[in-house]
């Protein structure tokens, strides 16, 4: 036997194993490790705890705040950051504004504060203590000005502080953020205790799903033909994540990363099917999609199959239409100059080619003002996971070695 592979989403499990890739939806009115141990455990049972290997998605990502001094800068810098490593922004606070933001109510995963060059001080007073005093978050970091560093650290409690992520060159200096992040987003993951019963059955670390899904990316026209620049819309249960080639980036950032992802909390169709629908509703563009589909919006209303299908269709253009210059709060992918889209997660098994492609042509025209379409590609096996799992085993077995 080689390995196996678990990925355990928000509502679906799949795994791979040398009897090929099976998927099972979750029942809930189990824990996720006797809900495996008993849909895949005459499978599990035939593999060493070291040749498995997992990775979930089943916490629905992680929520921030971000303050920041400009929009052009340090805004821009810490949203794109924080967008690339899975987490949700609820809102950005200019800092000239902060006595009059509103305070959101829900908890909040983490505070970004960011702001200023190294070379300049005495940018925060009173007014950030006050405002952090109102909000329920778990944690607060600081990626700005290194003058500033020991007086907030003084006034703020349990801050973390990092290397500022803005050079004197007013450039971007990702790696210590993202790494924050990254690493919160998965301490998140294996914290739940579904998950850490997870590790009875395997030695291995288990990472994030979307984590996961980006390390595919440089592999995955070993499964499919797809034409540079393109994106992957993985749209499941609890989130709907996209994947992107760095050449789509409008914000023209200088970053090592050749490819970022999204992770949009909001947008799932299962756990968050709520909050997808009410997305839909403020899209001043829905109601005609829906006429372009030929339903009603009452069909946003009703629990059926087809009910379904039309969600899933509106997930794929709403993602769309957040990445567009229509959407300027989010980062401004290139779509004009998208060759690829592929599809992933449960909806693939779901959704027929021609249904996808109606949703992006009606997207390009409407949107985009433009009849050229990308190509379509469906992982319909869904099993593009498989890619960066294999990929993240061989590279530790390197290390080892």
């Amino acid at each position: 036997m080689s390995k196996l592979l678990i990925d355990v989403g928000s509502t679906y499990f799949k795994i791979s194993s040398d009897e090929g890739v099976k998927q099972k939806f979750r029942d809930f009115n189990k824990t996720i490790f006797d809900d495996l141990s008993v849909s895949f455990g005459d499978t599990i049972t035939k593999y060493d705890k070291q040749d498995v290997h997992i990775c979930s998605s089943a916490n629905g990502g992680l929520s921030t705040l971000i303050v920041g001094l400009t929009n052009s800068f340090s805004l821009k810098y810490a949203k794109n950051i924080a967008f690339n490593s899975g987490i949700n922004i609820i809102d950005t606070i200019l800092y000239h504004h902060i006595d009059e933001s509103a305070v959101p109510g829900d908890l909040l995963d983490v505070v970004i504060v960011v702001g200023g060059i190294d070379s300049i001080g005495g940018l925060y007073d009173e007014k950030l203590f006050d405002y952090l005093e109102k909000l329920n978050y778990s944690n607060v970091v600081y990626v700005g000005s290194k003058k500033d560093a020991d007086y907030l650290k003084e006034n703020i409690d349990n801050l973390t502080i990092l290397d500022n992520i803005i050079t004197d060159k007013l450039k971007v200096h990702e790696e210590g953020l993202k790494e924050y992040l990254t690493n919160l987003y998965q301490q998140d993951i294996v914290g739940k205790e579904d998950i850490k019963e997870l590790y009875r059955l395997t030695s291995n670390q288990i990472y994030s799903t979307p984590y996961i899904v980006n390390q595919s990316l440089p592999l995955i026209d070993a499964r499919f033909e797809v034409i540079n620049p393109f994106i992957v819309v993985d749209i499941g249960g609890a989130t709907t994540d996209i994947h992107y080639s760095r050449d789509l980036a409008r914000d023209n950032m200088v970053t090592s990363s050749e490819y970022d992802r999204l992770v949009f909390k909001k947008l799932g169709v299962y756990k968050s099917k709520e909050s997808l629908i009410f997305a839909a509703k403020n899209n001043e563009f829905v109601y005609e999609l829906l006429n372009y589909l030929n339903v009603t919006e009452n069909i946003l209303e009703e629990q059926s199959e087809k009910a379904t299908r039309i969600l899933m269709q509106l997930s794929i253009f709403l993602v769309l239409c957040k990445v567009s210059t229509h959407n300027p709060l989010y980062i401004t992918l290139d779509l004009h100059i998208l060759k690829s889209i592929v599809l992933t997660g449960g909806i693939t098994k779901v959704l027929a080619y021609e249904e996808v492609e109606a949703i992006v042509q009606f997207f390009y025209k409407k949107i985009l003002n433009t009849t050229a379409t990308p190509s379509i590609l469906l992982d319909s096996n869904y099993d593009i996971w498989t890619l960066g799992m294999n990929a993240l085993d061989d590279k530790r077995k390197q290390n080892v070695n």
